[in-house]
């Protein structure tokens, strides 16, 4: 009885396919694209998650900052402090009346301001864009000195102006009436830009074809706009929309801390000001980690719910 057995060009055919058969039955997952990604991990988790995780530690206990001082463990007690506070209320009312009045200034106006731009052409449309633009490359602390000059009760451009106009002005950041009001305008004129460059790269991804096949088949500019520009937008405004919610604390904090320190009677502060006030003010740690625990629960939740919204109320192009 004879068995074939295959010959040496066989053989050497069938050897490095059988090889690597073998290699990709027997291959475990690689480590090295770990390795990529592990300098981001490190830095998010020294710079983010290790200080969070301290804010949280921190917030069970009486410290006033001062090193020699033992900390003093409190359990809950500065959380209760923290929900009993009048101030935190309105500080509370005042974000919520922020985040309202940037909804409208950080993503409504970008996009009437965007859609204009599309009527610009040439290198006209980028001066057009980058004037406006320009306001969010300056530091709040210029921002602050430039609209102090402008709002001065005496000599300042917008007071002259209100005043021949028969409505005179006194001194706004002064004025528990005035105040909020100014730092939605300074801080709504610096963040416009950031809004229209969102918008702006939005609609450099919608492809023109569309308009082009509406406008064949007797669409006007403003059907086209209503219903084929601002749905295949969606992404982009939605993403504008949860960026200010989650970030107009943020931006309000250093005008309202070089402008109006949160007065007067608190009249313009906000949640991050309030943090600044427990913790470098009244020299209470313990409340200030409490608050900003409480804070980060409460904006953390606001950001999975806006996530989760988008999934279902954006419009894609594919």
């Amino acid at each position: 009885m004879f068995i074939e057995t295959p010959g040496p060009a066989a053989a050497t055919a069938a050897g490095p396919a059988g090889r690597q058969a073998r290699r990709a039955g027997s291959t475990r997952p690689s480590w090295k694209p770990y390795l990529y990604i592990a300098p981001a991990v490190i830095l998010l988790l020294v710079w983010t998650y290790w200080p969070l995780g301290q804010t949280v530690n921190l917030s069970f206990y009486d410290w006033n900052l001062i090193p020699t001082k033992p900390k003093q463990f409190v359990d809950v007690q500065k959380y209760a402090k923290v929900l009993n506070l009048p101030e935190l209320h309105q500080a509370l009312l005042n974000t919520a009346l922020y985040i309202l009045a940037f909804l409208a200034i950080s993503a409504a106006l970008p996009l009437v301001f965007a859609l204009l731009s599309r009527k610009v052409q040439g290198k006209a449309r980028t001066v057009y864009q980058a004037l406006i633009f320009v306001p969010f490359l300056i530091t709040p602390v210029a921002t602050s000195a430039i609209w102090r000059w402008l709002f001065a009760p005496e000599g300042g451009t917008i007071p002259a102006i209100a005043a021949t106009l028969g409505s005179p002005m006194g001194n706004v950041f002064r004025d528990p009436n005035g105040s909020m009001l100014a730092v939605i305008v300074i801080v709504g004129w610096q963040m416009l830009g950031f809004g229209v460059l969102v918008v702006s790269a939005g609609l450099a991804g919608i492809s023109p074809d569309y308009a082009a096949a509406a406008s064949i088949d007797g669409a006007s500019g403003s059907q086209i706009t209503r219903r084929i520009i601002i749905p295949l937008l969606s992404p982009s405004l939605v993403f504008l929309c949860l960026m200010t919610i989650l970030l107009s604390a943020q931006w309000t904090y250093p005008i309202i801390d070089l402008v109006t320190q949160g007065g007067p009677g608190n009249s313009s502060t906000n949640i991050y000001y309030l943090l600044y006030q427990f913790g470098f003010r009244n020299f209470d740690a313990g409340l200030s980690s409490a608050a900003g625990t409480l804070f980060f629960l409460g904006f953390g939740l606001v950001a999975l719910v806006f996530v989760e919204l988008s999934e279902r109320l954006s419009f894609y192009d594919n």
